[in-house]
């Protein structure tokens, strides 16, 4: 009998350690991580205005953009990072809002974004084993951008690398002559994308909103020519209109884009 009590005391033992173990389980250690974007574009450095709040995305140095095509992304480097304006790089890391989003929130952002937790563990997923001091200010920064700016991505960089100059690439970025078309004409001229798109989750329940863009003469938008967040938020590499002419030819086009966001439920 005392066997038996000895045995299932070591029994009751080994559960409890089991319980009290800060390992994920099994389910939790095999999911993948986020998917790491990459993406190509000219380093635009700047100082930001005195008390905005977002030096901590690069603490000790200038805010850093890159501008792939008509996408400006935020880099949140793990370092203080030095890099040349104007120059082209290529960069590896994670889409913070897109992670963020795909963690979820059962509340459909109508408690506040991003969530705090949910910040936590993007920074995780990028960047181990940093000090909780570090840690604490990286997770404050970032939460802090997203809710300031929600629609521009940040990216959590793991790798950048400097790329060659390309005198062909930058002979063919010229600028074309542009005409100015009233919304509802060019409205009639879209052939892909749609102007009714689900609220972002930040701002759930969002109605309508005007987009200055600027078309190239292939019929594509080249340019956002607004700072209004909705507009950023919109994927506008999906959208193609009919090409508009002057004289017989193709030119660029000044116009705004009227899109809906449906309410999230």
């Amino acid at each position: 009998m005392y066997r038996n009590a000895h045995i299932f005391s070591l029994l009751v033992i080994t559960l409890a350690l089991a319980g009290c173990s800060s390992a994920p389980p099994a389910a939790e250690a095999k999911k993948p991580g986020p998917e790491l974007v990459k993406i190509q574009g000219k380093l635009d450095s700047v100082i930001d205005p005195p008390g905005t709040g977002d030096a901590g995305l690069n603490p000790g140095g200038n805010s850093l953009y890159l501008w792939e095509g008509k996408h400006r992304y935020r880099l949140f480097p793990k370092k203080t990072t030095e890099l040349e304006n104007g120059k082209e790089y290529i960069v590896e890391g994670i889409n913070a809002q897109k992670a963020i989003d795909e963690i979820g929130d059962p509340a459909q952002g109508k408690n506040g974004y991003p969530l705090a937790s949910s910040c936590e563990r993007v920074v995780r997923m990028a960047w181990k084993n940093l000090p909780f001091d570090e840690f604490d200010v990286k997770v404050s920064a970032l939460r802090s951008r997203v809710a300031r700016y929600p629609a521009r991505p940040i990216i959590l960089v793991t790798r950048i690398t400097a790329v060659a100059a390309d005198p062909k690439k930058e002979a063919e970025e010229k600028d074309f002559p542009t005409v100015p078309v009233a919304a509802e004409k060019q409205s009639a001229l879209l052939i892909e994308g749609s102007a009714v798109q689900p609220a972002p989750l930040w701002d759930p329940t969002s109605g309508t909103t005007r987009c200055k863009v600027i078309i190239d003469p292939d019929g594509k938008i080249s340019e956002l020519e607004t700072g209004a967040q909705l507009c950023e938020a919109v994927q506008w590499s999906q959208f193609r209109y009919k090409p508009t002419l002057k004289g017989g030819k193709p030119v660029g086009v000044k116009t705004e884009v009227e899109m809906r966001f449906e309410p999230r439920k």
